[in-house]
């Protein structure tokens, strides 16, 4: 599984701090993680009005401007699925915390278990809440979360889903689309890519992290390129 963080704390070395913990939960967990670090709310939500892809939030409650609690209150407002974990050197907030439906209130200094305990239940939870692609067989109906597709393509009138497993349905690719979240992009008429497993592209080609190679439109791989760099 792949988890995108945000930490949030305007003193910055203890946001290095947390990003390396994080760093060696995941390594531990088998978990993919991509951080980004904000000095405040305010730089937060300007990036989160681009891209609502985050999936865990450590905030810091106490600063500059716009409080930790606030800015969980603003991203409740369009996001239920997130999980966010107040990271603190206050103990005072405790009761706002569950109103915005926090994880866990963890007070600095932080134990490096504790922290860990507290992601390991994040990613559960969100494992038990992944968007997922629901497709219709003959005589079965698959649920396949989106952190397992690698990518959809048309062929004729079918569409196939390359996951753990190969699945093919009568549905419109656009159709598709639709159920599929920020993580994916549209390379042409007939083909759809999730980014998280891009290795590398060049003009021709998408190489992906299993070692397939997914042919590229032409016009592609600038607008392709941007959507991997946008998305780091």
């Amino acid at each position: 599984m792949s988890c995108r963080f945000a930490i949030c704390d305007d003193d910055q070395d203890y946001a290095r701090y947390l990003e390396g913990l994080a760093a060696r939960w995941a390594a531990r967990a088998g978990t993919r993680l991509e951080v980004e670090r904000f000095p405040s709310a305010q730089a937060f939500l300007f990036r989160y009005e681009e891209r609502q892809d985050f999936d865990v939030l450590l905030l810091d409650i106490e600063m500059g401007g716009m409080d930790g609690v606030e800015l969980a209150r603003t991203v409740r407002r369009e996001n239920d699925d997130v999980q966010i974990v107040f990271v603190t050197g206050y103990a005072d907030y405790i009761a706002q915390g569950y109103e915005v439906s926090a994880l866990h209130y963890l007070t600095k200094p932080v134990d490096e278990q504790k922290l860990f305990q507290v992601l390991t239940r994040a990613v559960g939870r969100l494992r038990r809440n992944e968007k997922a692609l629901t497709l219709t067989l003959p005589g079965q109906t698959v649920r396949l979360p989106l952190s397992q597709v690698r990518y959809l393509e048309v062929l004729h009138n079918y569409v196939t889903v390359h996951a753990g497993l190969d699945y093919t349905v009568k549905r419109p690719l656009s159709e598709l689309e639709k159920e599929l979240d920020g993580r994916f992009f549209r390379v042409g008429r007939s083909c759809i890519l999730n980014l998280s497993f891009i290795r590398r592209a060049s003009r021709t080609q998408a190489e992906l992290t299993t070692g397939e190679h997914i042919p590229l439109p032409r016009g592609q791989y600038d607008k392709l390129n941007r959507a991997i760099i946008d998305r780091i």
